[in-house]
């Protein structure tokens, strides 16, 4: 099984506490340091743009309860930069790069290759960067990068045209840094049709904005107007290690995951909160879908989110470490909750902590062969709503020390 650590970096108060942006990238270094000392993998970072807080002032706060900023690494690359100078053998990862805002997936691509080539300068440098990458968890983040409606279809169909707008930027990222020449008209019409949406009244108003518009009545497509509109061009740098570059896509889209593969390998990311079937049922799907540039595809190529609750405190018995770790699980998701949404749902709150890792090593070592493949591929998400970096540490070693070996070599 492969075990990677995930970073949200995420700046709220928990328990009436709130680091300033300075300790919050101190506890990060120290955290992914010793990460790396440990021999976690890879370090998954949370990316995100444009402050929350401010967000809120507008007509349409997405999250008007939360506090803070849901995360401060707003450039994966440089954050990758200096990480790997401090560290020695762990890779790093984006979950997720937004490919939509900050210049869209030109400016994305070439920013990627500017990173690798000069990472790639030492033959000696293996490590890779494993590039999540979708279109962002946030309309608004986009929205300010000119990512809005332009006309009335679009502002009818803009729910489904969001993805569709991804699926657009996901072809030209992949044809740029597989190193071609391409102009907008290489990429795919963008069509919308009756499957793109939820329910017919949702078509419907699709179609009666498309006929105010001059366009066909009970149209059975509508064809968009490509959103990034340039003549033929080719990123540089163009000579890089291609091979320091690894893929993966954020979108549950079986359409799209399968058509991103005839193009180049990439991976798919899924959540420790979907369901057995879907899993299996997408690795199933890119058993066969997997670009074969990419060799035979493996469990490992998905990697899954999962919250860690552990508590290897001293002084404890096991059970009451396992009653510790449920009290510290229910209380961080319900802040998390009432962040969100401005409620503390215990449904959610319980569906929540079923899905996590929680209790004491032994617990947790029981949870995890349970619930997971052999060959799964964990991001460990220690930090979930717990500004103790101390605490966050040792966790982060009783796993390692505690659960790892146990797991890889059959205890």
């Amino acid at each position: 099984m492969h075990f990677d650590v995930f970073f949200s970096i995420c700046q709220t108060p928990v328990a009436g506490s709130c680091p300033d942006e300075a300790q919050m990238f101190r506890n990060f270094f120290e955290q992914v340091e010793l990460a790396d000392e440990l021999h976690y993998q890879c370090a998954w970072v949370a990316e995100s743009h444009l402050s929350t807080e401010v967000q809120k002032e507008t007509r349409q706060p997405v999250v008007p309860h939360f506090k803070g900023e849901i995360g401060l690494n707003v450039d994966f690359l440089q954050l990758a930069q200096a990480v790997f100078a401090r560290t020695k053998n762990i890779e790093m990862g984006s979950a997720i790069m937004n490919i939509i805002c900050n210049g869209g997936p030109i400016a994305a691509a070439e920013r990627i290759a500017a990173f690798c080539s000069l990472h790639g300068l030492n033959q000696h440098e293996q490590r890779q960067i494993k590039v999540g990458f979708a279109a962002g968890r946030f309309d608004f983040m986009n929205r300010a990068y000119g990512i809005t409606p332009r006309t009335a279809v679009e502002e009818a169909a803009w729910p489904a045209l969001k993805g569709m707008i991804f699926r657009e930027a996901a072809h030209i990222f992949l044809r740029l840094l597989k190193g071609e020449k391409m102009s907008s008209e290489d990429v795919p019409v963008t069509t919308l049709a009756r499957d793109n949406f939820y329910s017919d009244a949702d078509w419907q108003a699709v179609q009666e904005a498309n006929v105010n518009m001059g366009g066909e009545a009970d149209a059975v497509q509508i064809e968009i107007g490509r959103r990034f509109v340039f003549e033929n061009i080719k990123i540089i740098p163009q000579d890089w290690r291609r091979e320091l570059l690894d893929l993966t896509v954020g979108s549950h889209d079986p359409k799209l995951q399968t058509e991103l593969n005839e193009i180049a390998p990439v991976k798919v990311f899924n959540l420790s909160i979907t369901s057995d079937e879907l899993i299996n049922a997408t690795h199933d799907r890119m058993a066969e879908a997997f670009n074969p540039a990419g060799g035979e595809w493996q469990r490992g190529y998905m990697p899954r989110t999962v919250m860690v609750f552990l508590n290897d405190e001293p002084g404890l018995s096991e059970q009451q470490q396992n009653e510790a770790a449920a009290i510290e699980a229910k209380a961080a998701l319900g802040e998390y909750w009432n962040a969100i949404e401005g409620t503390i749902d215990m449904k959610k709150v319980e569906g929540a902590s079923e899905n996590a890792l929680m209790g004491s090593p032994q617990q947790v070592l029981q949870q995890i062969k349970e619930r997971f493949h052999p060959q799964d591929r964990l991001m460990l998400w220690f930090d979930f709503y717990n500004h103790d970096s101390a605490r966050v540490m040792r966790n982060m070693r009783a796993f390692a020390e505690k659960i790892i070996p146990q797991v890889n070599n059959g205890g």
